[in-house]
């Protein structure tokens, strides 16, 4: 039985009050929404890093931790266009050079379309499961309608044949998809543009939503033997007016509609026809049939019956990353996190950040996979890992086996609050942190509001963007200290 056996949710914990951008734009567009919140990336994230923090929530508590064989990462803000950001992930993930790693993206519709390529391959009994992660950050000009939409957001879902993968209950059962594509544009982002061109909505529900989605739908229905009132719940990431439409079309039971989550998180782009089937498996009852339509250049239609698994919220889960979230009026700060207001950064700002691309090969493991080492000798764990053991009563040499940390809990030690030291959101949190295995790292926290630290606070870590060097258009990564809080734990 083909099916989806594990997910994990990750929001960014800032959550812009739409208030916040009404009233500043009041002088220029009075009309703006007020209501709710959206979910936005820090300096620090990206579609890389929500990517990295869902796929390991999709794993957390599991007793088959790891138990993949490919990694598939739908985007449409993929940090790089040439270099395998799923690669990345698998990297950070610890799983380099261990499975298959594919990247999706092109359209909106990537994420389903990728879901529904591995629950394709999953038909194959010997092919080992497949971690799905669909991630975005998609930003707007400001003042737009979409300022106030878009939300930024990650989900990933394992799937793979439920025989091959005991140590997992089943979230749902795959009972078929239909794709159709069509060149249709309803909006568009050049290859060097920021921000999406969008077109009328009208137009858009009358001859995409109107005319597609019933051809995917109906085809799909008669695959599966089953109507639109035998559907439960339907995951469309539309309005109202859409909904309304295809209730109509479909036969669709009233009420079936799944929350598009625009009031707490808004529209996650290319994650969110996922993220809204991670919600909605959280209160379905086993049995219910699931209908998930994905949308952008055609349409994606996938059926599920939610397993013995759904119906309960989860660590790592939407729920709880959506209550890890603190709501933000500073406008402005969303601006600077965004890249959409140039800030004095001062003489600090201003050093070179070249990268040595061969010391980063080296010590990937160290660096991106946060893995440090365990004596065989005396048990001690340190970071980084080398050759000589640090504990002074054993000093052994070539005793040192890996140990990742990044899955690991910490403990605060100590902690400074620079307000001197550049960074995108100050202050600049740094300080040492001991791993519950043992072993120390001085590392920088991030998540931290000022005055928040405390010595003996427990933090997880999380995979961000270190840094940036501007003049040769690279980013680094590197694992920082996080409150528990903040991870949704």
């Amino acid at each position: 039985m083909r099916a989806l056996l594990a997910c994990g949710v990750y929001l960014p914990r800032l959550r812009l009050a739409r208030s916040a951008v009404a009233a500043a734009h009041a002088w220029f567009n009075p009309n703006l929404g007020a209501k709710g919140e959206r979910s936005y990336a820090s300096w620090d994230e990206d579609a890389l890093t929500m990517g990295v923090e869902a796929a390991r929530a999709a794993s957390q508590g599991d007793a088959t931790h790891g138990a993949f064989g490919a990694i598939a990462l739908a985007s449409t803000t993929l940090p790089f266009a040439d270099r395998s950001n799923a690669g990345l992930l698998a990297a950070a993930l610890g799983r380099e050079g261990e499975l298959a790693a594919r990247d999706h993206s092109g359209s909106l519709r990537a994420g389903t379309s990728a879901l529904l390529a591995a629950l394709q391959v999953a038909a194959d009994g010997d092919s080992p499961a497949t971690l799905v992660v669909a991630s975005d950050a998609r930003d707007a000009k400001p003042a737009s309608p979409q300022e106030a939409a878009y939300g930024h957001g990650a989900v990933a879902f394992l799937v793979g044949e439920s025989a091959r993968n005991p140590g997992h209950a089943v979230l749902a059962e795959y009972l078929g998809g239909t794709s159709l594509t069509a060149d249709f544009v309803d909006h568009h982002r050049a290859a060097d543009a920021d921000f999406d061109y969008t077109l009328e909505e009208r137009w858009v529900r009358d001859e995409a939503w109107g005319k597609l989605l019933p051809q995917a739908v109906t085809k799909l229905f008669a695959q599966a033997k089953v109507t639109g009132q035998d559907i439960t719940h339907c995951v469309l990431p539309a309005g109202a007016p859409v909904q309304k439409l295809a209730a109509k079309q479909l036969g669709l039971p009233e009420g079936c509609f799944a929350d598009t989550l625009a009031a707490r998180v808004g529209d996650t782009g290319t994650a969110h026809a996922l993220l809204m089937l991670a919600a909605t498996l959280e209160r379905a009852q086993p049995g219910a049939l699931v209908l998930v339509i994905g949308f952008g250049q055609g349409i994606d239609a996938l059926l599920f019956r939610a397993g013995p698994a759904a119906g309960q919220a989860r660590a790592g889960g939407f729920a709880t990353a959506l209550a890890s979230g603190r709501t933000d009026t500073a406008y402005t700060r969303y601006l600077s996190h965004r890249g959409l207001l140039q800030m004095e950064l001062g003489m600090r700002g201003e050093r070179d950040n070249r990268t040595a691309q061969s010391v980063a090969w080296r010590k990937r493991r160290t660096v991106t996979a946060f893995i440090g080492g365990r004596c065989r000798a005396c048990g001690t764990v340190q970071y980084p890992l080398s050759r000589c053991c640090v504990a002074p009563d054993c000093r052994q040499f070539d005793t040192q086996d890996e140990a990742r940390l990044a899955d690991t809990v910490g403990t605060l030690k100590t902690f400074t609050e620079d307000w001197l030291a550049y960074t995108p959101a100050p202050p600049l949190v740094y300080g040492n942190v001991g791993f519950a295995e043992g072993g120390n790292a001085f590392i920088e926290f991030t998540d931290f509001a000022p005055g928040e630290a405390q010595v003996g606070q427990p933090v997880r870590f999380a995979f961000r963007i270190k840094d940036r060097d501007a003049l040769r258009d690279f980013q680094r990564y590197f694992w920082k200290a996080v409150p528990m809080s903040a991870a949704g734990t």
